[in-house]
């Protein structure tokens, strides 16, 4: 018999999950069949326990094993044991399925201020027990923020590889022309540049990537770029566009939350190409939680259920798994 440094029986707990299912159940018969294991098993394990115990723990009473009283006071004992076993077990379950813990999520500001609050609420709507730390930051942010773990999940308007980081493409976009209504470009299917000379413009900050997407398409088509109103963000220009200060060019991204008459507003792609890609990223050789898998499933259910002038309605590449 096996003993521990203090001369005790060392005991499994699969042993004491026969002992206690056997307590319930008086038949190693209904005990196996309540473990899923076989009925000699059963019986082989309780003769085990028995002699590492030194103990009798069960004598048979016509077709069933009757437990003495030292099994009776040991099973006293033990009986705590299973409900922390059980409360593991489930604790386990729901972090696998993603129903406790905490998640990170950085994003850029136009899918932080459309589509991630939408994947937020179905995320979080069936899972009372979870919290979300979120935080909308400019790309070099939410990239750094993911590379070193600060966040668990990033999306935003990007192109291309970044080091450090798995990138998943969730949908390709379209620069789009913000619009009034009532404007006369509003007809036009698609906007070409040059059919906004003469009209209140409001640019973006070049320093940013879509600043200088929207600056090269004026370049390119031969027509002086000349904001009067200049911003850091799409979504600041939108805001200004929807307040009848001008109109602007931004991501379909930024342009969603002023559609559908919240607006007043019209999107119409611009005839230059200017795409637009909306990624995802994780920290590249962290394994993904149980929690942060359902998150980037709900965003991908989210993304593709937008319509939205300039989005294209699949995805063209697929994912960029850098593990």
């Amino acid at each position: 018999m096996t003993k521990g440094p203090d001369n005790l029986p060392e005991t499994s707990m699969r042993l004491l999950e026969i002992f206690a299912a056997m307590m319930g159940q008086r038949t190693t018969v209904a005990t196996a069949e309540s473990l899923g294991i076989s009925q000699p098993a059963v019986s082989a394990g309780l003769r085990q326990l028995e002699a590492q115990l030194g103990l009798t723990l069960f004598e048979r009473t016509g077709r069933h094993l009757e437990p003495t009283l030292e099994a009776r006071n040991l099973y006293e004992e033990i009986r705590p044991l299973f409900g922390i076993v059980r409360s593991f077990a489930m604790r386990a379950r729901d972090l696998r399925n993603g129903r406790v813990g905490r998640l990170r999520v950085i994003a850029t500001p136009p899918p932080g201020y459309s589509v991630i609050p939408q994947a937020m609420r179905g995320f979080l709507d069936s899972r009372p027990d979870v919290t979300v730390s979120f935080d909308v930051r400019r790309l070099d942010n939410v990239l750094h923020a993911v590379q070193t773990g600060q966040a668990d999940v990033g999306i935003g308007l990007a192109s291309g590889r970044f080091p450090n980081v798995n990138s998943e493409e969730l949908r390709v976009g379209q620069m789009v022309a913000l619009l009034p209504q009532d404007h006369p470009l509003a007809r036009q299917d698609r906007i070409e540049v040059a059919a906004l000379t003469g009209e209140r413009f409001i640019g973006i900050d070049q320093e940013s990537y879509l600043g200088r997407m929207v600056a090269r398409a004026f370049e390119e088509s031969h027509v002086t770029y000349h904001p009067q109103l200049e911003t850091r963000y799409c979504q600041t220009a939108a805001s200004l566009a929807a307040s009848g200060m001008g109109v602007c060019i931004v991501d379909p991204w930024s342009a969603q939350p002023y559609l559908n008459g919240a607006g007043g507003l019209v999107a119409r792609p611009l005839a230059q190409d200017c795409p637009v890609h909306c990624m995802m990223f994780t920290r590249r050789g962290i394994p993904h939680s149980g929690l942060l898998k359902v998150f980037m499933e709900e965003m991908r259910r989210a993304v593709a259920a937008l319509e939205i002038p300039g989005l294209e309605t699949e995805q063209s590449d697929p994912p960029l798994q850098d593990i």
